[in-house]
């Protein structure tokens, strides 16, 4: 059981869910945790990471560092997409274990799912058929990583928890043209659009000295800035969006997901999700004193006959709404105060067409979201705005 002195992990505590996760638990009283930036800790190095444990001996682990963007990174980058998040969560996992943590959270992606999903998405429809092609590798990745929580939970009795989170947008979102989520870089194009328009080119230049676009700088001449610009669709009044802007998407505050992440840390365990009285017992084969044997296991391969087979024990994360691409560019517009015109490009590809997931198991753990869309495209656009003026 963990405690307000107990030593926390946040790998990935400068992103956009480690940094709010390390963020609700200060607000909770947690003091005692512990971060490395990748500069000071490189997940993918197996030597560092055994290092680091050696040294820090967390009771808990809270793994939120990915390697992460959007359709277009994902098409670029697919060999990185699959190995980087690998090596990590491989490094990770094995280390906790090898040193003895408490508890181990690991966030994953709705993306796991099939492509053609019934919707909207329960846990129980993982591995039914084909993922969607264009974030494979990533969605396989993390699929490797709930079930090695699974598996080590069903061998060892370890506490390892995978939830799954929708769509994310917030505080420390990545705004970064090349490789962001569709929000923050439908949001920077609006914003940008606008200032062209607006001729205001000292908040352009100020826009890219903080986030270059392929190396182009605030410094740049302003026809190379409207040069790269326009290959990202953003024009003088007018964006161009990939797709026909007809997806439906769900999107979840990364505050909200932070305080869903946590509660789970500390209120639920593997146990309560599959069955304590049934699991202890069976699996383990509780010894006289109430203790349980973490080397031992009655059924490897996660099939324990009384219990059946055991498995898709990871928490879907999220709002279980929905809005059309298309409809988010229109609350973007109207937060940014965009007056000229949005246009989406049908020859370029859509994604899945639906990733609506069922967050039923989340509501019956005692969670629930709390910032709807509207409000969130609000606070995410206010957030850019003062991150401009503070970097």
């Amino acid at each position: 059981m963990l405690n307000k002195n107990s030593k926390i992990y946040v790998a990935g505590h400068h992103g956009l869910v480690g940094s709010a996760i390390w963020n609700n638990l200060k607000q909770r009283g947690y003091e005692n945790l512990v971060g490395r930036t990748h500069k000071e800790l490189d997940l993918t190095d197996q030597l560092a990471v055994r290092r680091f444990f050696d040294e820090e001996r967390p009771d808990a682990v809270v793994l939120a560092a990915a390697f992460v963007g959007g359709i277009m990174a994902n098409s670029l980058y697919r060999a990185d997409f699959i190995m980087q998040n690998m090596k990590m969560q491989c490094n990770v996992i094995s280390e906790a274990y090898a040193h003895g943590v408490q508890k181990l959270l690991f966030l994953g992606s709705t993306c796991i799912y099939p492509k053609n999903a019934p919707q909207p998405m329960k846990e129980d429809c993982l591995l039914t058929s084909p993922l969607e092609y264009t974030n494979e590798e990533y969605a396989i990745a993390k699929i490797a990583g709930l079930k090695m929580c699974e598996s080590y939970n069903l061998q060892y009795g370890t506490n390892y928890i995978a939830v799954m989170p929708t769509n994310l947008y917030g505080p420390n979102d990545n705004f970064h043209l090349e490789n962001s989520h569709v929000m923050p870089a439908m949001m920077r194009k609006v914003y940008l659009a606008k200032l062209i328009h607006d001729g205001d080119w000292q908040a352009i230049r100020r826009d890219l000295d903080i986030r270059p676009v392929e190396g182009f700088t605030g410094s740049s001449q302003c026809d190379d800035i409207l040069d790269v610009l326009a290959k990202y669709g953003i024009y003088d009044n007018k964006v161009v969006l990939w797709g026909t802007g007809t997806p439906l998407r769900e999107f979840l505050w990364s505050e909200d997901m932070a305080d869903a992440s946590v509660h789970v840390l500390l209120n639920v365990d593997f146990a309560d999700i599959i069955g304590i009285e049934k699991y202890s017992s069976v699996h383990y084969g509780a010894s006289t004193d109430g203790s349980v044997d973490r080397n031992h296991s009655a059924g490897r391969g996660g099939a324990i006959p009384s219990l059946g087979e055991i498995r898709n024990c990871h928490i879907n994360v999220g709002t279980g709404k929905e809005l059309t691409i298309r409809q988010l560019s229109e609350l973007v517009v109207k937060a940014v105060g965009f007056e000229g015109t949005v246009e989406f490009d049908a020859t370029k590809p859509d994604g899945t067409m639906r990733k609506l997931i069922d967050v039923s198991k989340l509501h019956s753990l005692g969670w629930t979201h709390r910032v709807e869309i509207e409000e969130g495209v609000r606070r995410l656009f206010a957030w850019y705005q003062e991150s401009l003026n503070t970097k």
